[in-house]
């Protein structure tokens, strides 16, 4: 994928992601976004080789969720 779509594509996943940590843990969007960017899900995440971004918002943040309940997360089994 190119440089151009994929980051098209990580702005609109990162967005809907954002949204459902705000919806699920009464983050302000910042605060959200912030918690997103720092944690290991983005860092992956933002790697395309990792193909991660293939992956459903609701999929990407319950990795979120349970990296910040436990401390890590598991992928997928379709990864």
């Amino acid at each position: 994928m190119g440089e151009e779509k994929f980051g098209a594509v990580m702005g609109v996943l990162v967005e809907q992601i954002v949204h459902l940590i705000t919806e699920n843990y009464a983050y302000d969007e910042m605060i959200a976004s912030n918690e997103f960017y720092n944690s290991k899900v983005y860092a992956l995440l933002e790697q395309e080789d990792t193909k991660l971004w293939h992956f459903s918002p609701l999929t990407l943040f319950n990795m979120f969720d349970e990296e910040k309940k436990t401390g890590s997360f598991e992928l997928p089994e379709e990864a």
